[in-house]
């Protein structure tokens, strides 16, 4: 599917997507969260260790009064640098091709439209997604992907490839650290038009030399919610 058609898609359909996660708009604050080197109070020594990193993404909500935190697309991100997971030789992995969500573990996420379950699995490497699971949709002939990453272990246990998730349905849940990739609890949601042949997992980031290549397969998941606009900045 090319990726303008998908957009189109998104802007003129009627039925509006399913929250990912519990929200009153009318009430509930969301605060853009800066993960690039612009963010002077994320040095390397608190990204690189997860209480730390944890306790700013907390703390950062608790001043401003917000429910999630929210950001990340198109985002070139120096915390990365804090795993193996995206050195790539001479040029690291640093643009992010997601929406986070950060807010507390545990929190319920909500599958935004029918699908069905593609795959899943737990990418346990530090700094990875942990438990991670992909939903096949269809648009008539066409199919797309969204996939959500640093889940709970308790969500993959008893799931089968294949099986039929209804919009508004509890898919999954924010992971703790351990069985998340070692990250702050929060939900890394991300749409593919290609899985290009991949299980249970795909490149939630790349090299930013291959930026637009991804960009066109991994279209901005705020098509579907329009969240950013409403978030507010510190």
């Amino acid at each position: 599917m090319k990726s303008w058609i998908f957009e189109e898609w998104c802007r003129t359909r009627k039925e509006p997507f399913f929250p990912l996660v519990p929200v009153d708009l009318q009430c509930d604050k969301l605060l853009y969260m800066d993960m690039t080197a612009a963010n002077q109070v994320l040095t390397a020594e608190v990204v690189a260790d997860t209480a730390q990193f944890s306790a700013y993404i907390t703390q950062s909500l608790e001043n401003a009064g917000a429910r999630y935190g929210i950001g990340g697309y198109d985002e070139h991100r120096t915390v990365y640098q804090r795993s193996q997971v995206f050195d790539t030789g001479e040029e690291p992995r640093r643009l992010h091709l997601g929406l986070d969500i950060w807010g507390p573990a545990d929190t319920p996420v909500f599958a935004p439209m029918n699908g069905t379950v593609h795959s899943f699995a737990f990418n346990d490497a530090f700094g990875d997604y942990g438990a991670t699971i992909i939903l096949e949709h269809a648009i008539q002939e066409d199919r797309f992907y969204s996939l959500y990453g640093h889940l709970s272990l308790k969500d993959i246990e008893s799931l089968q490839v294949g099986a039929s998730i209804s919009a508004g349905e509890v898919l999954a849940h924010f992971g703790a650290p351990h069985e998340n990739g070692h990250w702050p609890p929060h939900l890394h949601f991300q749409l593919i038009l290609d899985m290009e042949g991949k299980q249970g997992d795909y490149p939630g980031v790349c090299k930013f030399s291959e930026r637009e290549r991804y960009l066109q397969n991994c279209p901005d998941p705020d098509l579907f919610f329009h969240w950013m606009s409403l978030a507010i900045r510190s």
